[in-house]
């Protein structure tokens, strides 16, 4: 960079560069996006630790607070930690402490915590001066080494004190407790596993490092939750997750009412009441799911009647969880509301994977399972390797003196005359007996109680047996072999510690392939039962219970002025067509309806209609019905109900029309119509096979008849053999047929002749 030429030497603004706003904002974002990376978000797989718990733990270390000694307030360890070696907000500092200390957080907690620190309702923990911790036997066996020169120190932030770069414990932290986190341009989600097959796999690589990533995937079985739950996803995408490691796991809520005798779960979850009832129990509940928010969330969907088959949710839950969930009826099927759950709440989630770790090198990456492991076996030899250089160290140290301590015992009459007689007695012993510094200053410093025959004796064993350790030391670091046989040796002790057999090693979360929730169809979220559906003149819908008689012209009461519209019978699980002239189709559950004890409630509350449409037609959806839809212009086409249903309340534009037309005709299609027959205001009648119709799920359609003027009447199907029928008029209701229709039958689109005599006035084939 150039500097300022104008400025003075000696001035201050000599040290300003000039240089471009973008570059010099690069630069900076760039130096803190690394920081972000390597010293906040992602985890070390070394150790599996950010910054943050590692100075927790050492700081905690140095207070020592391991787990036989009393607790000692969180406000003194995270003071420690801030002014010691992580200058941030305290805040931030006790909340990564509360973390590592949650049960139903961390799989294998670090810090043992006393007092409030949170729950699985998503409570928050208590504050800092109400709350004591001291360190669990997972961190003291994580921080295992540190006084052994295993890894190096570095100075905290103000130079004043030291702490590790890394932690050498043989416990594998990084995939048994899992790390998430959000970087710059990066982030990571490591879920939480079983310890005992991380080891299992480790040792695998060890004993055959050509082992395959299917054989690891034999005894590495994907995550172990601390929470429990089901795994439900396939063997095969668990292994492709972990190969590439980048994938999702499904992760179901586990029902269940307990354990048997053996302490295998329960895996119905039914629990039968009096009566033939019964209700669902849940026993576990998916991995970072707040229980609080949880049933929350399924109280609002009852409230909301989007899940309609469930009744009422309860807390049952003490230091165990426990939720019951009450169906509407016994006749709910178990599978369909658990299934429901699924979908609709969070019952099943999805937990990411994503294995974006900081390697050896601190170089941040993406790794599979198997990289992963060698990397951190790779690591684990070095801290072995470390660790016994420092034991040979410390054991020539000691063998120096205990050299000199026999030296001295073999002339120990001299070397007394010599401290008896001489000023300086150091540098003639040093002389004399060809004694080191540190030999000559030992022997000066012994008491005089150390001077009896059998401490030379025991002088000598320590002799033997470090000389014999320090031997054996020296062939483990000349044979890569007894390295990794002493490292298997080491995690076969550890794996004792976390093995299935003990509370804290036993899996959590099984293993139980399922398919994805089913949706469930709206009959069986909703208790089937008949209904009859009356609409007034003005719009008002209702739903009486039971299929009352339609023939009755009193079957309800409406507001003055008002009329019924529209009567049929119905079932609670149906869903109801609403079409209007403008040509939009609405679709309405029937168990939405308001009962009939009022005069219900205007449907246009209920759907976003515009005011000038007039509600053309009122129908039960069939899947597999068809309607004959015709507009005033006399254009017209089949469509399929399964076409026409309406997903929000805005509806769905099913006939396109042109200004000034609307849609006249919305008849039903029996089955075995085939022919149509169509009427206009010029009484002209038009008779052509229904073939001849295209089947459309929307637009204008095409022309039915032809006009001169005026426009179409009506419009219905029949089947040609049984001939053409319509309502005659007059209060009897009785009906006409016609059964030679070859007068009337044209190609379509033609302008047709007189209907028959005694075809209605109105020009209606129904009244």
């Amino acid at each position: 960079m150039a500097k300022d030429a104008s400025a003075g030497s000696g001035d201050d603004l000599s040290e300003i560069e000039n240089t471009s706003f973008d570059r010099a904002l690069s630069e900076r974002y760039l130096v803190y996006a690394l920081s972000t990376i390597t010293a906040r978000s992602l985890p070390d797989l070394r150790d599996g630790l950010k910054p943050v718990h590692r100075r927790l733990l050492w700081a905690m270390r140095q207070l020592k607070l391991d787990p036989a000694s009393s607790y000692k307030k969180s406000a003194r360890v995270v003071g420690d930690v801030i002014g010691k070696y992580h200058p941030h907000g305290d805040a931030s500092v006790y909340d990564a402490m509360v973390r590592l200390a949650q049960d139903f957080v961390l799989r294998y907690p670090l810090v043992d915590g006393q007092g409030n620190f949170g729950n699985v309702d998503g409570d928050n923990a208590a504050a800092y001066r109400y709350t004591e911790a001291r360190l669990t036997r997972t961190a003291i066996e994580l921080m295992a080494g540190l006084d052994e020169g295993t890894v190096d120190f570095k100075p905290t932030y103000n130079g004043e004190e030291e702490e590790p770069e890394i932690f050498p414990g043989l416990f594998p932290n990084l995939l048994a407790n899992g790390a998430s986190g959000i970087a710059v341009g990066m982030a990571t989600s490591i879920p939480s596993h079983n310890a005992a097959e991380v080891i299992d796999a480790a040792m695998l690589l060890i004993d055959a490092p050509e082992t395959t990533h299917e054989q690891i995937m034999q005894v590495f079985h994907g995550p172990d939750f601390a929470t429990g739950g089901l795994l439900v996803d396939n063997a095969e995408s668990i292994s492709q997750a972990y190969r590439t490691g980048r994938g999702a796991f499904r992760l179901r809520a586990r029902y269940s009412t307990g354990k048997d005798a053996d302490g295998v779960w329960e895996a119905s979850g039914i629990e039968k009441l009096p009566g033939g009832t019964w209700q669902l129990v849940l026993s576990e509940i998916p991995y970072q799911v707040q229980k609080g928010k949880l049933i929350e969330q399924i109280a609002t969907l009852i409230a909301d009647k989007k899940l309609p088959i469930l009744a009422d949710i309860r807390d049952e839950s003490d230091e165990t969880i426990r939720i019951v969930l009450e169906p509407k009826s016994r006749n709910v099927d178990p599978d369909d509301l658990k299934d429901a759950l699924y979908r609709f709440s969070d019952l099943e989630i999805r937990f990411p994977l994503n294995l974006n770790v900081l390697d050896e090198t601190r170089t941040p990456g993406v790794m599979g399972i198997k990289p992963l492991l060698e990397s951190w076996l790779r690591h684990q030899i070095i801290i072995l390797t470390n660790r016994s250089r420092h034991r040979l160290d410390k054991i020539a140290a000691r063998l120096e003196l205990l050299r000199g301590y026999i030296i001295a015992y073999l002339n120990l009459d001299r070397v007394i005359e010599i401290i008896r007689t001489k000023d300086e007695p150091k540098p003639v012993m040093m002389a004399e007996f060809e004694l080191t510094d540190r030999q000559a200053e030992a022997i000066l410093n012994m008491r005089l109680r150390s001077l009896r025959k059998l401490e030379e004796m025991e002088l000598r064993r320590e002799h033997d047996a470090l000389v014999k350790e320090a031997e054996g030391l020296e062939k483990l670091l000349a044979d890569p072999k007894l390295l990794k046989k002493r490292l298997k040796k080491d995690l076969t002790t550890l794996r004792a510690l976390y093995s299935e057999t003990t509370e804290l090693g036993r899996r959590r979360t099984d293993l139980q392939e399922a398919a994805p929730a089913r949706e469930i169809p709206l009959e069986a979220m909703i208790e089937r039962e008949p209904v009859t559906v009356i609409m007034s003149r003005r719009g008002w819908i209702k739903a009486m219970k039971g299929h009352a008689d339609l023939t009755v012209p009193e079957i309800t009461k409406f507001k003055e002025g008002d009329g019924p519209a529209f009567a049929f019978h119905a079932q609670s699980t149906d869903k109801l067509l609403i079409m209007l002239d403008n040509g939009r189709f609405y679709t309405l559950g029937a168990q939405h309806l308001p009962g009939a004890r009022g005069f219900g409630e205007p449907v246009r509350n209920m759907l976003d209609m515009e005011n000038e449409a007039q509600i053309m037609a009122l129908m039960p959806y069939d899947p597999a019905g068809k309607l004959l839809l015709a507009a005033s212009n006399g254009r017209g086409f089949l469509a399929e109900m399964a076409e026409l249903i309406a997903e929000t309340r805005k509806g769905r534009q099913v006939v396109n029309l042109k200004p000034g037309v609307r849609l006249m005709v919305i008849r039903s299609v029996p089955a075995s119509a085939d022919h149509v027959a169509v009427v206009g205001e010029n009484r002209k009648l038009v008779v052509f096979p229904i073939s001849e119709l295209p089947v459309m799920a929307r637009g204008q359609g095409v022309q039915l008849q032809r006009y001169r003027d005026g426009s179409l009447s009506d419009a219905t199907t029949f089947r040609l053999e049984e001939g053409l029928s319509w309502t005659m008029g007059g209060e009897s209701g009785r009906t006409r047929t016609e059964k030679d229709m070859g007068l009337w039958r044209v190609a379509r689109g033609a302008a047709g002749r007189l209907p028959p005599n005694g075809f209605p006035r109105n020009n209606r084939f129904e009244g």
